[in-house]
Order: C-alpha cells, then sequence, then structure tokens
C-alpha cells in the first residue's frame, strides 16, 4: 500500500486545504527529506561516476584504437589502476568508488593485454586472473560495491571454466557432469565466503552475499534445465534439484537466513519443479489433453508460488533480517 498515495486520497475527500494537506504528509513523516539521503547520495553518486569513469576509459581506448599505439593504450591503462589504487588507499571516504574504478581498470588491463598479444590463454584464465589480483583489492577496501562486481567476475570465470572443459559445448551431457559439480562446489565456496560467518574478514556485506547467491543460483538452474531437456534426462538435473532444496534448507535456518537469497533460491527450485512436471507430462500418455496438462501445470506452479512465498514471508517475520546497508560504500 502506497502511504503517501492513501493520504492524499483523504485529503481530496474531506476537501483539506493545501497547507492542512501539508501537515497531514508532515504529521505522517512524508514532507520532509529521508533521514539517510544526505548520507547515501553522495555515495551513490560517487560509486556511478566511478563505474561510468572505468566504462569510459574502455570506450575511449576502443575508439582511439589505432591513434595512441599500443604502448600508450598501455600506459593509459596502467596509469589509471595505479592511481586509482593509490587514491584508495589514502582517501578513505572515497575508498570504495576508486577501489571500483581500480577493479574496472584491472578488467580493461586484462583485456587489453588478451587482445594484443594473443597469447592463447583461455578466457577463463583471464577472468581467473583479474579475480586473483582485484581480491586484495576487495579485502582492503572491505564494500560490497566491489564485492559485488567481484563476485560476477567469479562466476563468469568458472562458467568459461566449464565451457571450455566441456569441449567448448555449452550443451550438457552426461561425461561433463564432474566438471558442472566442481563449478558448482566452487560457486558454493564462493558464496559461503562472502556469508555472514565471514564478514568479520572479508568485510562484505549482504549486498555481496546476495549477488554470489543470486548468480550462483542461476548457473545451477540454467545447467539443471540443460540436463532435463537436452535428449535423455542427465543426472545434472537431480543433482541441482538436491542443491537447491539443501540450499532452501540452510538459508531458512536463524543463523544463514536472508529473505532475497532465499527467494531466489525458492524461485530456481520452482522452476527446476515446474520444468520436470512438463517433461513428465510430455512424455505420458496426454498428448491429446493439452488443456487439462496446462491446467495442471498451471495448478502445480500456483501451489508452489503460494507455498514458498508463505513459507518465506513466515520466516520472514520470525527471523530478524540483516541490514541490508552494511557493506554499502563507507
Amino acid at each position: 500500500m502506497n502511504v503517501r498515495h492513501t493520504l492524499l486520497e483523504l485529503a481530496a475527500r474531506h476537501h483539506l486545504s493545501r497547507p492542512q494537506t501539508q501537515q497531514l504528509l508532515q504529521g505522517a513523516g512524508l514532507a520532509d527529506e529521508p533521514a539517510a539521503l544526505a548520507l547515501w547520495l553522495p555515495r551513490g553518486v560517487a560509486v556511478l561516476a566511478a563505474a561510468l569513469g572505468g566504462l569510459g576509459v574502455v570506450m575511449w581506448i576502443a575508439a582511439n584504437w589505432d591513434t595512441l599505439g599500443r604502448l600508450g593504450h598501455f600506459a593509459l591503462l596502467q596509469s589509471l589502476v595505479l592511481a586509482t589504487g593509490v587514491g584508495a588507499a589514502l582517501a578513505p571516504r572515497a575508498r570504495a568508488p576508486l577501489g571500483l574504478l581500480a577493479l574496472l581498470g584491472i578488467g580493461a588491463l586484462f583485456a587489453y593485454f588478451g587482445q594484443t598479444y594473443q597469447t592463447g590463454a583461455d578466457p577463463w584464465q583471464l577472468f581467473a586472473l583479474w579475480g586473483a589480483l582485484a581480491l586484495p583489492l576487495c579485502l582492503g577496501a572491505r564494500s560490497d560495491v566491489l564485492w559485488a562486481p567481484w563476485a560476477l567476475v567469479v562466476v563468469t570465470a568458472i562458467s568459461l571454466w566449464v565451457h571450455t572443459y566441456s569441449g567448448h559445448r555449452w550443451s550438457v551431457q552426461p561425461d561433463q557432469l564432474r566438471v558442472h559439480v566442481l563449478a558448482w562446489s566452487a560457486m558454493l565456496v564462493l558464496v559461503g565466503a562472502l556469508s555472514r560467518p565471514w564478514q568479520g574478514i572479508t568485510g562484505a556485506g549482504i549486498w555481496g552475499f546476495r549477488s554470489a547467491a543470486t548468480l550462483a543460483v542461476c548457473a545451477v538452474t540454467l545447467t539443471a534445465l540443460g540436463g532435463l531437456f537436452f535428449g535423455t534426462v542427465k543426472a545434472q538435473y537431480p543433482l541441482g534439484v538436491l542443491l537447491l532444496a539443501l540450499g532452501a534448507g540452510l538459508l531458512s535456518t536463524p543463523r544463514w537466513f536472508d529473505i532475497f537469497a532465499l527467494s531466489a533460491v525458492a524461485l530456481g527450485l520452482n522452476a527446476l519443479l515446474v520444468s520436470g512436471l512438463v517433461r513428465w507430462l510430455g512424455e505420458g500418455s496426454w498428448d491429446n489433453d493439452w488443456l487439462g496438462r496446462l491446467m495442471l501445470i498451471g495448478l502445480f506452479a500456483a501451489a508452489l508460488l503460494a507455498a514458498s512465498v508463505s513459507g518465506i514471508l513466515r520466516l520472514s517475520r520470525s527471523t530478524p533480517t540483516p541490514n541490508p546497508n552494511s557493506g554499502a560504500p563507507a
């Protein structure tokens, strides 16, 4: 419910004057500036400026590829990483945005190196090296402004590693099970490292953990769906369902509860279960009863969604929720 909209309707219904309406909104605490706006707006603008600045440098180099020459490109990218790294170390108030700019600069430097020298390295190795070199930067900044994009870099490296060691195919086959299990294990390690018990060491906040958890759920769900629909059902599908079910159970405990991550896991699990029903009905004796199949799938999906939402809401009322602003830029 929109409180402001409700109060304005109430004022119109009782023909309140403009000063009376303003007084009503002020009494409800809706006429003043949000308490944290003055604190978080400059920080958010600084982070956005850092992200746009880093991307702007990359785009500028691409637009002037033949103008500066190889030495000029390397000098510019290395100067960007050095300057922002030193700035992040010396200016605590600007550490998060400068650290983000340095993180983007490291990625741009490796991308340019790979494009220039054609070393033959697999793409996952460049992303893995990017993540490894940016890890001290994230540990020093202790902010989700860096941990969230770092998690994206690491998950991208893992995904590209799977592609490389699956014969450069995105399909899901039985002989790729070991590769997928190793990739899922690496993603679980990533999620665990950014979780609450390790926040005292990493400095990661709730959004770093949520980013890693959401990316891991997407990877597991897509792989399991591939195991379900690419030919015969592969072991990746039941393992994916089991993994997400275990994750939902763990996130339902008071120590690990997080409504965002639990909702993402529940969505992935619901998608797998509904897709499993679709596959089962497609192979059964329902070929001529498409209406019955649609009704059954719809009822099953609605029941799963209702049960998931009801359970998550019940848990959220009985479990304290972490402050989502933890790990924000300092």
